[in-house]
């Protein structure tokens, strides 16, 4: 045989061997990579060998063992052919450009050749299938599914013995051998993927935004979503049927709880369907009309009151205590709205509960969650024993809350601006001025302070308002 067709045969061996190496490297990085999900959807496509590309996937341990065998393989042998194939034909060329000496001819040609394979082996056989596989998982399986079923039958035998000697050395180091690689995506790995998804225009912002709202969903409980006990509406069965209606006709609510003088002492629910054709000077009575009031705990989560409600078909529940005081009322509307966001029917007033007014001012509702408070503020409020945000400024009153206080929650102030019933309705949010360096460093509370005492004085003697 001629020495150039030797030396080509030589070549084309070490080019296939760099080929084949980068072939096991992308079908060890496809089976990695790949979520068992895009798997089912290709077989479900009936894309062509994608049955094979799941087989492989549900032996993923064995299938990264062959595709390691396959490398290693692949690798040696390229070490052995790969740099005699490129420093062979590089001698002739090294003497007719005048280097005559046979020690550094043959370590020229040895360091040229070395970086030639090294090179090859490092882009072909190593870095370019890695990162196909890595960004197109599911392609490059399928493109590697058949052949490399076919190796994993073929050294399956083989295989089957450095696995079990895998094993008892891994036993030695104290671990079990498991069924799959890695663990199962949490949820913060999830909103993770879908912030992403969403960046990259996979999902929209609308889907984004439900998605999180179902991951929310479990953690919500009845308390953080009712109609507290103030704001309720009800029929009460010491007036006359005159006074319901017109109340009825005034709020426009569609359920009424039917108490006997206040909530604490309900009796059950009517639906105003029930009421339609009966005349205001008329003797019915809602008794015969109502249904039996249904209570929930106020911790129950909000996913078993949606089960409540699909199981007692009835759409209105009473959230109770620990000590079995009703304190709210919770509807299906309720729920819905902390998926899909607020839903306002015909009759509803909408009143947006943070106002701004102007640069890191707003006006915010009392009734407002404290997480909804604490994103558009942008500041950390901590954990406290309250759900709303003049719950939080009591909290750190520590006293009932009167207009014009001033509550520090830095680097803001929370103006107390309207209350209602001891609870605060209108609050004003704006940064803290701090003072000058010409002006006295006053106590911020003291104006607060100084008004929290006349209000005891007036209220010692019986004149507060």
């Amino acid at each position: 045989m001629p020495p150039w067709v030797s030396a080509v045969l030589d070549i084309t061996v070490a080019l296939l061997l760099v080929v084949v190496n980068g072939f096991f490297v992308a079908a060890e990085f496809a089976l990695v990579k790949v979520r068992g999900s895009q798997v089912d959807e290709l077989v479900e496509l009936k894309r062509p060998f994608a049955k094979s590309a799941k087989w492989l996937s549900q032996r993923l341990e064995p299938s990264l063992s062959a595709c390691q065998l396959g490398i290693t393989m692949a690798s040696l042998a390229l070490g052995w052919v790969g740099e005699p194939a490129f420093a062979l034909p590089l001698e002739p060329v090294l003497r007719f450009m005048g280097v005559e000496s046979e020690a550094v001819l043959h370590m020229l040609a040895f360091i040229m050749a070395f970086t030639a394979i090294t090179a090859l082996h490092l882009v072909v056989g190593e870095q370019a299938p890695k990162i196909f596989a890595i960004r197109k998982p599911d392609v490059m399986l399928l493109w590697c599914a058949a052949p490399m079923r076919f190796f994993f039958i073929l050294s399956y035998p083989l295989m089957a013995m450095l696995n079990w000697t895998t094993s008892v050395l891994l036993c030695q180091l104290g671990l079990e051998s498991a069924g799959e690689h890695g663990e199962p995506i949490s949820e913060a790995e999830l909103r993770v993927m879908l912030r992403e998804s969403r960046d990259h225009g996979h999902i929209t912002r609308a889907e984004h935004s439900l998605i999180n709202a179902v991951f929310e969903f479990d953690d919500m409980i009845c308390r953080r979503i009712m109609v507290p006990r103030n704001e309720v509406e009800f029929f009460d069965t010491q007036e006359s049927l005159a006074a319901c209606l017109a109340l009825a006709r005034r709020t426009k609510h569609t359920r009424f709880p039917v108490c006997d003088g206040s909530l604490d002492d309900i009796i059950g629910v009517v639906h105003v369907k029930d009421l339609v054709g009966v005349a205001a000077d008329s003797d019915f009575d809602l008794k015969s009309i109502m249904r039996p009031p249904k209570k929930v705990p106020e911790n129950m989560p909000i996913s078993k009151l949606l089960k409540h409600f699909q199981a007692t078909h009835q759409l209105m529940a009473f959230v109770i205590d620990e000590y079995g005081t009703i304190i709210g009322v919770v509807t299906l509307e309720n729920v819905l709205e902390e998926i899909i966001g607020d839903v306002d029917d015909e009759f509803d007033v909408v009143e947006n509960d943070i106002i701004p007014e102007g640069a890191k001012t707003w006006t915010i509702l009392g009734s407002t969650p404290i997480d909804d408070v604490s994103r558009v503020l942008k500041i950390d409020l901590g954990e406290v024993d309250a759900d709303t945000f003049a719950g939080l400024l009591m909290h750190k009153a520590e006293r009932v809350l009167y207009p014009g206080d001033r509550i520090e929650i830095r680097p803001f102030v929370a103006v107390i601006l309207e209350v209602r019933d001891d609870r605060a309705v209108r609050i004003r949010v704006s940064p803290i001025e701090e003072p000058t360096q010409n002006e006295p460093n006053s106590p911020p509370t003291a104006a607060a302070d100084s008004e929290g005492a006349a209000r005891s004085s007036a209220s010692s003697d019986g004149t507060a308002s």
